[in-house]
């Protein structure tokens, strides 16, 4: 099983720090690895046209923006 890539972009704020762990959290649960990554490069934002953060890229698609993601739409880019 290929390992999923995911990025979750932001200032380091709150949201984003709990994005984070929710997906790490929500990959254990589904028994999945997953590598997350903090990026907190403001060049970041922009390589992927991101306006609002938190914002989460799955193997360098860019996937959400502007809030804490959903348990469910989590799940499906685990899948």
């Amino acid at each position: 099983m290929v390992m999923k890539h995911i990025k979750v972009l932001g200032s380091g704020c709150t949201k984003c720090n709990k994005t984070a762990q929710i997906i790490e959290e929500k990959a254990a649960n589904m028994g999945l690895t997953v590598q997350v990554e903090k990026e907190t490069r403001p060049e970041a934002l922009f390589e992927y046209g991101v306006m609002s953060t938190p914002a989460v890229v799955v193997d360098e698609q860019l996937v959400h923006s502007g809030s804490i993601p959903e348990s469910g739409k989590i799940e499906e880019w685990l899948k």
